[in-house]
């Protein structure tokens, strides 16, 4: 766990291995990046305070939205629903896909992309996560079962990375994968991201759903002895099961790619972590009401603070909202220390970071899945 979700501080290294802080022989060019990319002295006009839910909670502290277009999200979610019929999803699953308003999510936090096919590639994969999410990990109603978990997400790394040739043990592994819709969709999705990104963001993708796995494999353990975790420990797992998953593929979807010793330098994680937990703090607050009704109750950070210190609900949710506050105004802070980094690639990742946290909190305001 960061130690800003520890409640502590800790100064960052003057210059990170691998992330130079001056121009390295660019001469004037980087200070002319910096001054590109820098807000205006005080208040920061990409942020304001929303208000959410029924307004009875205190605002959240969010990137303004940076574009609304509903007939490029229409026509992304046209497409979404003709490739997950493809993939074998039918009735219910196939229902619940079309009317999730995935197109419109994808619009909103990839401001920068006009192209529909660039903002499949983030279409299906949100919707094929959300999909093993609700169908293995969360939703009882819908066949989640805590001790099924496990072996499923197995399937699903093979299905996302393909293991390598096995004789005669290969025959029945390629039978489960085109078995599940599930498993079709994250490879169908993959295979769709590599024909427009290299492989080392095909890799980054993985990698990272693969530690967002970990995380489900610990709430399906939590879940089924009925040991739930304090809420620091919640957190130090949340923030590997979060939107961050979705922000790698920010640069593919934009039609660049940011070189991993920027993109994995220590400074530039920790403002995605940050990001990737404010806006997973978002999904908590809005899907309080629903995980609090499950007959096997997920996890979620309001309840696990209102279990820890044996309040309210409602004194929960204002506690919640100050941790993603803070949680935002820190990535604010670290995204201006890295204004300086002379890198247009990762200027322009730092800001597609700022429009999805912008773009979720919308796309979570306005849609029905998480309205009481």
């Amino acid at each position: 766990m960061s130690a800003t979700a520890a409640g502590c501080s800790q100064p960052a290294p003057a210059v990170p291995a691998g992330l130079p802080a001056g121009p390295l022989g660019l001469g004037t060019s980087a200070a002319r990046i910096a001054a590109q990319f820098a807000p205006p002295t005080g208040h920061d006009p990409a942020y304001t305070h929303r208000q959410w839910g029924d307004g009875s909670g205190p605002p959240l502290y969010i990137p303004v939205v940076a574009r609304v277009d509903d007939a490029l999200a229409e026509e992304v979610d046209r497409r979404l629903v003709v490739w997950a019929a493809e993939c074998g999803f039918t009735g219910k699953g196939l229902d619940q896909i079309a009317h999730a308003g995935f197109g419109r999510l994808v619009m909103l936090a990839h401001p920068d992309c006009l192209d529909p096919d660039l903002l499949l590639i983030a279409a299906q994969l949100n919707a094929v996560w959300w999909a093993a999410d609700d169908y293995y990990a969360d939703d009882s109603s819908l066949g989640a079962a805590p001790t099924e978990l496990p072996p499923r997400l197995a399937l699903v790394m093979s299905a996302m990375d393909p293991v390598a040739p096995a004789g005669e043990f290969s025959e029945p592994l390629a039978k489960a994968l085109r078995a599940d819709p599930i498993r079709v969709g994250l490879h169908a999705a993959i295979e769709h991201l590599g024909k427009h990104g290299s492989p080392v963001l095909t890799q980054r993708v993985c990698y990272s759903t693969f530690a967002m796995f970990v995380s489900w494999d610990a709430y399906a353990a939590w879940r089924y002895t009925g040991n739930y975790p304090a809420a620091w420990e919640y957190l130090a797992a949340r923030q590997h099961d979060s939107f961050y998953t979705s922000m790698t593929l920010i640069d593919a979807v934009g039609g660049y790619e940011v070189d991993a010793p920027f993109y994995y330098d220590p400074r530039v994680r920790e403002a995605m972590m940050r990001a990737g937990t404010a806006s997973v703090l978002v999904n908590d607050l809005f899907s309080v009401t629903k995980d609090a009704a499950d007959e096997n109750p997920v996890c979620n950070m309001v309840l696990q603070i209102a279990a820890d210190k044996k309040c309210s609900v409602e004194q929960a949710v204002v506690e919640t909202v100050e941790l993603h506050n803070r949680i935002v105004h820190e990535f604010e802070e670290g995204h201006r220390a890295l204004l300086a980094v002379p890198s247009p690639e990762l200027q322009r990742f730092l800001i597609g970071v700022r429009s999805w946290m912008g773009g979720s909190f919308e796309w979570h305001a306005t849609n029905p899945r998480y309205q009481s």
